[in-house]
């Protein structure tokens, strides 16, 4: 039988503090009547002998702590799930909001997850295509991998969010074994209307979960929105042997959330002011991505934030940039170009990338082009460079080539239609057009045998 408490000593924010409790745990939820009738939810953040920290889910307006009842529930937040979960909206806690029925559970889930033993993960090695050339050809995204997205205000982050969540596939006949967890934190109405509308105009919703948390919505709700999703992947990868692909977008309104609740408690503030367990937190996150041996199923990540200020040393990419495997930049000079998507393959890496692809995978010859063509494009910027500070004059007729393949690698490599879903063997292609702009004495890395089979003659091009 549940107990009721009427010693509420005081509510300061998002946090009520009661008192002579029993038997109270870390993240229990919480039930909180108010005098009007009205219940509202809490999770419990401390315990200190008998009194309880609570954490308020929908915020302490109209709170009166004379008239307050408080239920400890005795469990922690738990996500109703079943195949029936594909296809539908929720909000940030689980909740539909697509006018649908609830969902009538096959199981409920911690939405905390277990801990996976180092021992038992598989190594990521199988390539999973996003349509994207910059990402496919040269910063290679591989089932089980973690590979953040980093932006800045005002870039074109949700158009490829929901670009990669339309085309990503596996190869190799699992396409219908394959599905997407989306997580919208922090977002603008807008911005959940366009994604919402999106993936129901191109039919992307069929495979697909999306967890909506607005900007309006309580900051606890935010801390709850990648869990809730992390939570239905955990099930429809290990449990129905799914390859689920995770896209969270926006983590920095999810750490910004958490400075929020620190402040609220009082916490010694670490770097910018968020509180100093902000990488152990963010672990959590994370570290929920990959493959379990003896498990069919994967689960791959694909974070993103915006950098305050484009900062990569700001606490957010820095500290996921130590957590994940790589990194996606996007870069604002590229935009104001028109390349859309504006990704900066120079600083971009996945660490990852050499693990899936080649013979088999992707193609023999796709290794030798990725190295050959990052290595034309760093030398045709600084060509461009030079030619800023000396004069055109002062390029070698060599260099001049590399500066129009940088100019050209841009415009028909990195820059797509945002419709645009090209192939692993579109992009080589693509790729190998690119380089007959170099001289042959010029593609240092690549096979001679595989320039003979791929390099099309000029004339073909």
């Amino acid at each position: 039988m549940l107990k009721e408490y009427k010693t509420v000593k005081e509510v300061a924010g998002p946090l009520m503090l009661v008192e002579q409790v029993k038997g109270a745990k870390y993240d229990e939820l919480v039930e909180i009547e108010l005098g009007s009738g009205e219940i509202r939810r809490g999770k419990v953040l401390e315990v200190d002998g008998d009194r309880a920290l609570i954490q308020l889910f929908e915020g302490s307006t109209g709170i009166n702590i004379h008239d307050t009842k408080v239920r400890f529930l005795g469990k922690s937040i738990e996500l109703p799930v079943s195949m029936d979960i594909l296809g539908r909206v929720f909000d940030g806690f689980g909740r539909p909001r697509d006018n649908g029925p609830k969902i009538i559970p096959e199981k409920r889930l911690d939405i905390n997850g277990n801990p996976i033993n180092p021992t038992a993960r598989d190594y990521p090695s199988e390539f999973i295509q996003t349509g994207v050339s910059a990402i496919d050809g040269l910063n290679t995204l591989v089932r089980g991998q973690k590979l953040p997205i980093f932006s800045g205000s005002g870039l074109p982050h949700s158009q490829l969010a929901a670009q990669i969540a339309r085309q990503a596939k596996v190869l190799g006949g699992e396409e219908s074994n394959f599905a997407i967890v989306f997580a919208a934190i922090g977002i603008t109405f807008e911005e959940a209307d366009f994604f919402i509308s999106d993936f129901r105009r191109t039919g992307a919703i069929d495979r697909s979960v999306l967890f909506m948390n607005l900007a309006n919505d309580p900051a606890i709700e935010r801390i709850a929105t990648p869990r809730m999703a992390l939570t239905a992947a955990e099930y429809l990868a290990y449990e129905k042997d799914m390859h689920v692909l995770v896209i969270l977008t926006d983590i920095t309104n999810y750490c910004e959330a958490l400075r929020e609740i620190s402040a609220a408690r009082k916490e010694v503030p670490g770097r910018r002011g968020y509180p100093g367990y902000l990488y152990t937190d963010l672990s959590t996150i994370y570290e929920r991505a990959g493959r379990i041996k003896g498990k069919k199923g994967s689960i791959t990540q694909i974070p993103i934030l915006t950098m305050p200020e484009d900062d990569k040393t700001h606490p957010i990419p820095d500290l996921t940039g130590y957590i994940t495997e790589g990194q996606i930049i996007l870069n604002r000079e590229l935009y104001r170009k028109g390349v859309n998507p504006p990704i900066d393959v120079l600083p971009s890496l996945s660490r990852l990338k050499d693990k899936g692809i080649g013979e088999g995978k992707t193609r023999e010859d796709h290794a030798d082009t990725m190295n050959q063509l990052y290595a034309a494009y760093a030398r045709g910027k600084e060509a461009k460079e030079l030619a800023v500070i000396l004069g055109e004059a002062a390029l070698s007729d060599v260099d001049k080539l590399f500066a129009k393949f940088a100019d050209e690698f841009e415009k028909r490599y990195v820059s797509q239609g945002e419709y645009e879903n090209r192939s692993i063997f579109d992009t080589l292609s693509i790729g190998w057009e690119l380089l007959t702009i170099l001289p042959k004495a010029e593609l240092k890395r690549i096979d001679d045998k595989l320039i003979e089979k791929y390099l099309p003659e000029k004339g073909d091009v």
